[in-house]
């Protein structure tokens, strides 16, 4: 399937979405947050596919909302009606940051609004020093949404996210990183390079395990101990009954290299 806004191919078992709206410097039309919502579902289905790398075209990871395209449909439509377009829209919200795959974000210049939110909800975010991002939302008067409300006081905490919010100020590549917005930073031309060893590494991994894996670690922050605790024995008893760990159990025994090996994986890149 082709797209009109995004780009999508799988290179040797990595999954490679790049928002490409370059002219409107990636801003987020309802025509992509519908194929984005597509895509997700492809993705998530491909089993060639072991982890997922997002970026955008041109110099801009993603503007944030195509304002222009979001008024020319809100005009034709009752509020009642806008309000029902965005939840449909944000729906996929539980779908990307619960997607059993490794997602890496590969950030070159601003991402804003949207697109900011778009990075935090991918496991990590590589980014070039130029890179730029800010919630502007409060700048034209809207509420953050497309998910910042849940996943950035996740990872900056609830004070340092009302600062972010309220201030609608931008955020450079080195304090992102301080802040645990950003695993690391690279020169411009290595970017995409370096998100592809890095999402590599997945490459040989158990992917139902790290799928599970990051599914309840996304639940730890709203499930309490105790329900937590048994969800971790239904997973652990799944992932038992998989064919990877038997095998995996078969090598340790016959002391043969693991098939998973996060330190080897590097040093092969991926």
């Amino acid at each position: 399937m082709t797209y009109k806004t995004l780009l999508y191919e799988v290179r040797n078992g990595i999954a490679v979405l790049t928002l490409n709206r370059p002219e409107k410097r990636n801003a987020l039309s309802l025509e992509m947050r519908e194929e984005f919502s597509t895509l997700l579902r492809t993705i998530r289905g491909d089993k060639e596919a072991k982890a997922l790398v997002i970026t955008g075209a041109g110099d801009v990871f993603c503007s944030g909302g195509d304002v222009g395209d979001q008024m020319k449909y809100m005009d034709k439509r009752t509020p009642m009606d806008n309000r029902q377009v965005l939840r449909d829209v944000n729906a996929w919200l539980p779908e990307f940051v619960n997607l059993e795959k490794p997602v890496i974000a590969a950030v070159d210049g601003a991402a804003f609004g949207a697109g900011f939110n778009i990075a935090l909800a991918a496991d990590f975010v590589l980014c070039t020093p130029r890179a730029k991002f800010c919630q502007v939302f409060i700048r034209i008067g809207l509420v953050p949404d497309f998910g910042g409300l849940y996943l950035l006081p996740r990872i900056v905490g609830l004070q340092k996210a009302k600062e972010l919010m309220y201030s609608a100020r931008v955020v450079g590549a080195e304090e992102a990183k301080e802040l645990g917005i950003v695993y690391a930073i690279y020169p411009q031309k290595k970017l995409m390079d370096a998100a592809m060893e890095l999402a590599g590494r997945f490459r040989h991994a158990p992917t139902e395990a790290i799928g599970i894996t990051k599914n309840l670690l996304n639940q730890s922050f709203h499930t309490d101990q105790r329900m937590l605790g048994e969800l971790e024995a239904f997973a652990s008893m799944a992932s038992k009954s998989v064919s990877y760990h038997r095998e995996a159990v078969q090598r340790f025994l016959s002391k043969q290299p693991p098939l998973y090996d996060w330190d080897r994986m590097s040093k092969e890149g991926g």
